[in-house]
């Protein structure tokens, strides 16, 4: 599950263009939160784009998109359950 996390965290730096390495985002931190990364709805739409191409995450809604996208270990978790089900 780490080395997952640590793929995600690469995906967001690199699509995203952040200015930041990924070992700089904590997995727990929001992604979209004014107290995190602060990340645009822009953004989620590309990082919705590149998970669904690196991971073949699907997401489903709106509201699956926003439990699915809060932070890293929610992505992987979804990312896992997808792969394991």
């Amino acid at each position: 599950m780490d080395a997952l996390k640590q793929q995600i965290r690469e995906l967001m730096v690199a699509e995203l263009m952040l200015p930041m390495s990924p070992d700089e985002i904590a997995t727990d931190t929001p992604i979209f939160s004014p107290q995190g990364l602060a990340l645009d709805s822009v953004d989620a739409l590309q990082l919705v784009v590149a998970l669904e191409k690196k991971f073949g995450l699907k997401l489903a809604d709106a509201e699956a998109a926003r439990t699915t996208l809060h932070s890293v270990d929610t992505i992987a978790n979804a990312i896992s359950s997808r792969v394991t089900t």
